[in-house]
């Protein structure tokens, strides 16, 4: 599956660090996140028990994970080894702490989330610079390059605009236009480095978990040209407050991510596997929820419904974001673990076979928990019932809370 040199291995503990702290940050999160819900069912979005959940799920859990995974990736698909190793231990160690302070000031005291952002910020930077030094030696240059160089470049402004927000609420006055830099925040948090990121990763895995072979890339030019511009655009809309700018954006953010969808189409269609593993199928729902939620979101464009933007954003969240990285997890974890526990103990012992790691059954079980909990959370904010909140978001408390159990009984074995 992964086909790598020693010399582009990474040490196991570095990506596992990051993972492990994920995965305890999103069960905290949803813990948090079902206690608020008197709040969200009546659209208060804006208090500190949503913001903590928010910032654990989205800073503990999916940007943790995502670094952890980028450790072990961008030596993989770029053929050039970390940097520095060591600084990738002391930045996971920095910016743990950081989430962990920030998270909890957010809760009690937000006027104080500044000092910790700092630590937080530190953090991002050493794994920006980690990254930057690691690509800049990829000899060959291609169109993932592009993709992940622009995800980070987009992490990197959100780092800038989150730490200003920070700044807002501690000194009490705007360096900028406060709801301008929360919207760009947002837009370049979640559509810049989180898409960018995962459509860029997506071009290696779906052709290794699917087996294709002899598809063309030209399509990938499109994707990045015509969502790239989206971003641009939706920027330009919500700095010069342009009403008329920001439909355009949304369309374009919709038509480059409908690119993306047919391109990994025509890849799957060369795929020799002809039945593929069903926590890569869920990876791939992923990728059709995110479409359908573009195109929501650019339909409401036109209507100025915040509300209904407040739900499609978390559906792109849990339903995009998330469930990729769930999917993925589910194939990569097992996979790390069985190679560098027992890769050099076969033909000498008896060793697990792979798919002995984790239970796919199981597997499976657990996305149509997380599906059906999102779904039921979503149609609990359209009709605004605070039992369906409470029955679904328990649902996906109980989802956090078995897969953090799936990923960590993996490493027992």
């Amino acid at each position: 599956m992964f086909t790598t040199q020693q010399t582009y291995e990474t040490n196991i503990r570095l990506p596992f660090s990051f993972i492990l702290f994920g995965v305890i940050a999103f069960f905290a999160s949803q813990v948090i996140f079902l206690f608020s819900g008197p709040h969200v069912i009546n659209g208060a979005f804006r208090i500190p028990s949503v913001w903590t959940a928010a910032h654990l799920a989205v800073l503990g859990w999916a940007l943790m994970v995502a670094m952890g995974a980028m450790y072990q990736l961008v030596p993989v698909a770029f053929l050039t080894p970390i940097w520095n190793e060591t600084l990738g231990f002391v930045q996971f160690i920095i910016t743990a702490v950081g989430v962990s302070l920030f998270s909890v000031s957010l809760a009690f005291k937000m006027q104080s989330a500044f000092l910790p952002s700092l630590l937080l910020v530190f953090g991002l930077v050493l794994f920006f610079l980690q990254m930057f030094m690691t690509l800049r030696k990829q000899a060959k240059k291609n169109i993932m390059t592009l993709f992940v160089g622009s995800a980070l470049v987009c992490l990197l402004l959100t780092i800038v605009l989150g730490i200003t927000l920070a700044f807002h609420f501690w000194s009490g006055t705007e360096t900028f236009e406060h709801l301008f830099v929360l919207k760009t925040h947002l837009l370049f948090g979640i559509s810049g480095w989180f898409t960018l990121l995962i459509i860029g990763f997506s071009y290696k895995m779906a052709p290794m978990f699917s087996l294709a072979h002899g598809f063309s890339m030209k399509p990938a030019r499109y994707v990045y040209i015509i969502y790239i511009s989206g971003l641009i655009v939706s920027f330009f809309s919500f700095l010069k407050n342009n009403d008329t700018l920001f439909p355009v954006g949304m369309i374009l953010l919709f038509a480059g991510f409908a690119m993306f969808v047919y391109h990994m189409f025509t890849i799957l269609q060369k795929r020799v596997k002809k039945k593929l593993d069903r926590p890569f199928l869920f990876a791939l729902l992923a990728i059709g929820i995110a479409l359908f939620l573009h195109g929501a979101a650019a339909f409401l464009a036109f209507h100025k419904n915040l509300y209904g933007f407040s739900i499609i954003m978390y559906g792109y969240i849990f339903g995009w974001i998330f469930l990729s990285i769930i999917g993925y997890l589910y194939k990569i974890v097992p996979f790390l673990w069985w190679t560098h526990r027992y890769s050099k103990k076969i033909g000498k012992e008896n060793v697990p076979t792979l798919k002995q790691m984790m239970n796919e059954k199981w597997t499976v079980l657990q996305c149509y928990l997380f599906i059906i909990s999102l779904i039921g959370v979503v149609c609990a904010f359209i009709v605004s019932s605070l039992p369906l909140f409470y029955i679904a978001q328990g649902g996906m408390v109980l989802f956090s809370l078995l897969f953090a159990c799936s990923i960590i009984s993996v490493l027992l074995k």
